[in-house]
């Protein structure tokens, strides 16, 4: 069982950065594929980021590449999202999810799910 904390949502003008922090509980989180995703208001929840577990294969929406870098530290038991050059496209809450296995970008494989946290970009 892993429980996810996310944490570092905020608001911020278009253009400005925030990073985003997922905490997870649980001795086997270097195991766990980790993502990103994110829901705004009145559409569906859509995939942002994702890492594997040994952080050597990253996955990216095209919306975000070059913009947001996801990060892990296996130590601190925590996956970071580091988002630059945010635009009020970027809205939603941010969620933070886990799965056992190999990295994926697909929502319906991961398990585990944080609360979320929301990030608001203002123009």
């Amino acid at each position: 069982q892993v429980q996810l904390v996310e944490s570092g949502g905020g608001l911020v003008q278009a253009g400005g950065s925030l990073r985003l922090s997922c905490a997870a509980s649980g001795r086997t989180f270097s195991s766990y594929a980790m993502a990103w995703f994110r829901q705004a208001p009145g559409k569906e929840r859509e995939f942002v980021a994702a890492i594997s577990w040994t952080g050597g294969t990253t996955y990216y929406a095209d919306s975000v590449k070059g913009r947001f870098t996801i990060s892990r530290d296996n130590a601190k038991n925590t996956v970071y999202l580091q988002m630059n050059s945010l635009k009020p496209e970027d809205t939603a809450v941010y969620y933070c999810a886990a799965r056992a296995g190999l990295v994926t970008p697909r929502l319906y494989e991961y398990n585990y799910w944080g609360q979320g946290t929301q990030v608001t970009v203002s123009s």
